[in-house]
């Protein structure tokens, strides 16, 4: 992913994806940076957990950031989906959340924004003023999201054992 444009900040430092087995509960991770360079989080489950194939907005209780966005089978070939270590489950169904919420900052998108700013008359320009893209500049970092994703991975186990 191009960072050029999004100026200095953590995304620079950061990896734009990461695909792991979280030790604790032994469930598949993922991190991915979406196109407005805020992070997306989701944890997978097997065929033999109760919500497998359930929709996001159909489960449970899930205190994740901004909740969960995204409930979907593996997209062979798209950017949710992994190669499966070898003896693990390839039937996957991930359950994400993203961090372009208000209060959120999404590097890509303040890019397009100032570009925007600097092209637009002064009435329209007053208009797209303000302070980050959703109201605030709090930028969601790749610790912050590992967190979340570890956090959505427990809760996931939690409803398998209930």
């Amino acid at each position: 992913m191009n960072h050029e444009d999004w100026g200095e900040g953590p995304w620079n430092n950061e990896p734009d994806h990461d695909v792991w087995v979280d030790p604790v509960t032994d469930l598949d991770c993922m991190i991915n940076r979406g196109p407005s360079g805020a992070w997306c989080g989701y944890v997978g489950v097997g065929p033999d957990h109760p919500w497998h194939g359930a929709g996001y907005n159909e489960v449970g209780a899930v205190d994740v950031h901004g909740g969960l966005t995204y409930s979907a089978a593996c997209e062979e070939g798209g950017e949710i989906c992994h190669v499966p270590e070898p003896g693990r489950e390839h039937d996957i169904w991930w359950f994400g959340f993203d961090c372009a919420h208000f209060m959120d900052l999404a590097p890509g998108m303040e890019a397009d924004l100032r570009e925007l700013r600097g092209r637009v008359s002064m009435p329209a320009r007053v208009f797209l003023e303000g302070e980050g893209t959703f109201g605030h500049s709090t930028y969601r970092n790749w610790a912050f999201v590992v967190g979340e994703v570890e956090s959505l991975a427990m809760q996931l186990k939690a409803v398998q054992h209930d």
